[in-house]
């Protein structure tokens, strides 16, 4: 049996990176998705061990001290991580993961797994058109969006460190890209 892939896409924030990740699940039902590791409360609808794992601080702090996590981070008071062994029992049965990572994320596990992480960062056309974006969601304060510009642009830096970079300039055409390189990932 060989090894499943580990597929990564890294993207700032108003990218378009939900929606084709949302894609590449309905298009790849047989790639699984990263379940990761949480503190924060269960939120209405959502099922331990298919959205998160949900744990204690006290057990998240346990298990980043035995070295359990890929990579994690504390987000808004709540912490988030990859566990090292769900990600190898996934892919030492053959079984291909994709992963929603930011860039922290995405270097951690090159760091772990090397070339077996295949990491594609999506990137917007212009830091404009972006901006633009974000303000037309009409979800985020002025705050928020600054903070957001503020993050792409560091993490647009970026872009070229990773396996394959995308130009979302057109949700169809860079959606398109993004499976194919999925499908020659997966055939490797």
């Amino acid at each position: 049996m060989s090894r499943g892939k580990i597929i990564i896409v890294v993207a700032p924030s108003g990218t378009g990176k939900s929606t084709m990740i949302k894609k590449l699940k309905e298009d790849f039902r047989q790639i699984h998705w990263s379940v990761s590791f949480t503190t924060r409360p269960v939120r209405k609808g959502e099922v331990d061990g298919k959205h998160y794992f949900f744990i204690s601080k006290e057990e998240f702090e346990k298990k980043i001290k035995l070295g359990d996590f890929v990579e994690w981070a504390n987000v808004h008071n709540n912490f988030y991580g990859t566990s090292k062994g769900f990600v190898d029992s996934k892919i030492d049965h053959g079984h291909s993961i994709l992963f929603e990572l930011d860039v922290q994320g995405a270097d951690a596990m090159k760091r772990c797994y090397g070339n077996e992480a295949h990491v594609l960062f999506v990137t917007p056309p212009s830091e404009r058109e972006l901006e633009s974006r974000l303000r037309n969601r009409g979800t985020d304060s002025e705050e928020v969006i600054l903070l957001r510009l503020n993050n792409a642009k560091l993490e647009m830096k970026r872009k070229d460190d990773y396996d394959f970079c995308v130009v979302n300039d057109n949700l169809e055409k860079a959606y398109c890209e993004i499976n194919q390189i999925v499908k020659n990932i997966i055939k490797e």
